[in-house]
Formats: C-alpha cells, sequence, structure tokens
C-alpha cells in the first residue's frame, strides 16, 4: 500500500503547518471539530503557501497545493485517508478518544500517527485495533520552518508502516529520523542537559543567566543561550516538559526538574508572553514584545573558533566561561552517552536531529568528541562528589 491522501486532525498551528507540506504532494484533508477552528486553518494554508512563492515555491505550485486542500468537518470526513496525522493538544485522553474514532472512521488499513512531543505513541495507541499502524510522526514548530521529522516506532510498529511514513516525510521536504518510542524521542531528550544544567549552574551561582547565555551563543556557537531560550518558549511549557520526561523516564536525578525555575512559574514569571522571565520583556507600541537580545554577535569573536573549551578563549569571553561550558558539554556528552546505551536513535540520526531540531552548532556525539568522554567523565566525577547523582556517569561514557 502508498499514501495516496493525507489527513491532518487539528486546526491549530501546527497541524496547519503539517497541512501545508502534505498539499505540496497530496491531497489533504483537515480536520478540526470547531467550525471557526477549520476555516481559520484554511485561511493559514493558503497564507503560507503563499507567502512560499518567496521562499522557492513556484506560484504554480503554490496554487496546485491550495487545490489539493479540503475542509473535513467531521472525522467520518477522513475515509478515504491512508495516512492521518493527529495534531491535537497535548492530552493524553484527547488523543485517546481520537484515536478510537479515527480507527473507527478510517478502517485497519490507515496509517495513523500521532504528533506528539511528550507523550509515549504507544500510550495514544491503547485500545486501537490494529496497532502495527499507530507511529510517531514529531514535527517541530513551525513545521514549514523545520526540516526535523522525528518518525516514532513502538514496540509492536510495523517496519512496512514506518518505511511509508518515512518517505511521505521526504516527500514533504523535511528529514525523517527514526526514534524509540520512550521519553522524549530524541531531540528532546537530548536538549535536557542544555536547560537543566544552565539552571544547576545559576542556581549555584556559577554565574548569571546572562553570562551563562553568552559562554554558550560565543564560546559554544549555539544560536540562543539556555535561558533565551527558555524565555522564548515560555518557563511554564519548559517546565511541563520537564516534570513530564522526568516522571516517564522513572525519575532520573539528572532530570530533576529546576526548584529556581519551578518558583518563577509560581511567581508568574513565564518569559517573554509575561513580560519578564530571566529577561526583561518590554513591549513595543504595537503591544508586541522587543526580543531580550543586546544586539552583540550572535556568534564567535575575533580569533576564536566556536565551539571552543580552550580555558583561555573561554576566559575572554567571561571570567566564568571556563567553568561555564566544558560543564554543559559533559553533561550533554553524558545523556547522549545514556541514550546510545538505550538505544532510542542511530548516533547519526542523534546528530542529526540536534543540529535541525535545535539548530545546535553541532550534534552531541559530534560534541563528545570535541570534549572527549575521558574529561567528560572526569570531569562529572568532580561534579558528582560535589553535588551528588546529576552527575552519575553512564556506563558508556566511563568505559570509552
Amino acid at each position: 500500500m502508498s499514501v495516496e491522501r493525507v489527513g491532518v486532525v487539528g486546526g491549530g498551528t501546527m497541524g496547519a503547518g503539517i497541512a501545508v507540506l502534505a498539499s505540496l504532494g497530496y491531497p489533504t484533508y483537515i480536520h478540526d471539530p470547531d467550525p471557526a477552528a477549520l476555516d481559520s486553518a484554511q485561511e493559514q494554508i493558503g497564507f503560507a503557501l503563499s507567502e512560499g512563492i518567496d521562499k522557492g515555491w513556484s506560484e504554480d505550485v503554490a496554487e496546485v497545493a491550495c487545490d489539493r486542500v479540503l475542509p473535513a468537518p467531521t472525522l467520518a470526513d477522513l475515509a478515504e485517508c491512508d495516512l492521518v496525522i493527529e495534531a491535537a493538544p497535548e492530552d493524553l485522553a484527547l488523543k485517546q478518544n481520537l484515536f478510537a474514532g479515527l480507527a473507527d472512521a478510517c478502517g485497519p488499513g490507515a496509517i495513523l500517527a500521532t504528533n506528539t512531543s511528550s507523550l509515549r505513541v504507544a500510550d495514544v495507541a491503547a485500545g486501537v485495533p490494529h496497532r502495527e499502524r499507530v507511529v510517531g510522526m514529531h514535527f517541530f514548530n513551525p513545521p514549514v520552518r523545520m526540516k526535523l521529522v522525528e518518525v516514532v516506532a513502538t514496540g509492536v510498529a510495523a517496519e512496512p508502516v514506518l518505511a511509508q511514513v518515512t518517505a511521505v516525510a521526504e516527500r514533504m521536504g523535511r528529514t525523517p529520523i527514526r526514534a524509540k518510542d520512550s521519553p522524549g524521542f530524541v531531540a528532546n531528550r537530548l536538549a535536557r542537559p542544555f536547560t537543566l544544567e544552565s539552571l544547576r549552574m545559576l542556581a549555584e551561582g556559577v554565574a548569571d543567566a546572562e553570562t551563562i547565555d553568552r559562554v554558550c551563543r560565543i564560546g559554544g556557537g549555539f544560536r540562543m543561550g539556555p535561558f533565551e531560550l527558555i524565555d522564548l518558549i515560555g518557563l511554564d511549557v519548559n517546565l511541563s516538559v520537564a516534570r513530564s520526561l522526568y516522571r516517564q523516564g522513572g525519575e532520573p536525578e539528572r532530570w530533576r526538574p529546576s526548584a529556581v525555575q519551578e518558583r518563577m512559574v509560581g511567581e508568574g514569571l513565564l518569559g517573554r508572553k509575561s513580560g519578564r522571565g530571566f529577561y526583561e520583556h518590554p513591549t513595543s507600541p504595537s503591544g508586541a514584545p522587543f526580543s531580550s537580545l543586546r544586539g552583540e554577535r550572535r556568534t564567535g569573536m575575533d580569533g576564536i573558533e566556536v565551539p571552543t573549551l580552550d580555558p583561555g578563549e573561554l576566559a575572554r569571553i567571561d571570567p566564568a566561561g571556563p567553568a561555564i561550558l566544558p560543564r554543559l558539554i559533559a553533561q550533554i556528552a553524558n545523556e547522549a552517552a545514556f541514550a546510545l546505551e538505550e538505544e532510542i536513535a542511530s548516533p547519526a540520526d542523534m546528530d542529526t536531529a540536534m543540529r535541525l531540531g535545535f539548530n545546535w552548532p553541532r550534534g552531541p556525539l559530534e560534541l563528545t568528541e570535541l570534549i572527549g568522554a575521558g574529561r567528560s567523565a572526569s570531569l562529572l566525577e568532580e561534579l558528582r562528589r560535589q553535588h551528588g547523582e546529576a552527575y552519575r556517569s553512564a556506563p558508556r561514557l566511563t568505559s570509552g
């Protein structure tokens, strides 16, 4: 069986973005139970396709794609779809009800995919007949700009189904990687140390948020520092993900949510959307928040090749630099080692996930090569003696 028609469930920003990509290659049906949301989604899709003319799509391609998008007011209108991608809010009961309805509407041959980023695909698929046709298809926001798609395989997912979903992602112009159905899949899991370790350094007084961000950008080559990223995402959203993965992962100490972040969320300091988080975010006359970035060069400094772990070069950025970046990258290397032991993805896919999903300058295994497994293990052991089990090394890291 090949995929000839694609359905998308959910008329929000993510669902509309996925529908744009699908319409470039397939007749695409979009469903939302709210008629106003469905109308809005179709408007978003039409606008995005027209806007895409300036990004390399021809006007003819945009017109054909727009004509391929059809509204599906009920789930029954998705009956002829060979693949349905669910992009509903991250609520397990809601998704399970949707999948039960899709199983009834679409029949046993349809592939059902969830765009969940924080729930186990197997839990979403619970109760669905023929669970071998249920997979994860995790797009990153905004889908039209972000190239990565995580194709998530449960323990019972059929290989032909995974192959078909991979082919669809490629036809959409995305870069698919294969992920195990485990907490955070690949990118969100491997990103844990970037924020959590930075929060620990902040809590310990190693440096303030702005200094840590600056060292990460200029010395590490990261497009945004961890606290700029949290403010952009929203402290509450980032904390919710941290709590979820901590529970799903069996509460490993290295994934424990930050008490600093818990306190700030409790005080309503949510980042850009509240006007204040780790930075102040004043609004413009139009009501839109100004960027917190100070206008300095985003990466690099004269004479410094990034990423760098050279103590002298890091000290040029800030005296705290040598205490910040090696520690952060050691934890990134450690998480990558745990992930390799658990076989959540291939080494190449792990690096691809972070370069495309989070715009890292190098993937976690490439960063491991930069710092060296031995240096990472030694640094983590020293930190473990000082601060406890959050710094327990993965056996793969210590064995080289």
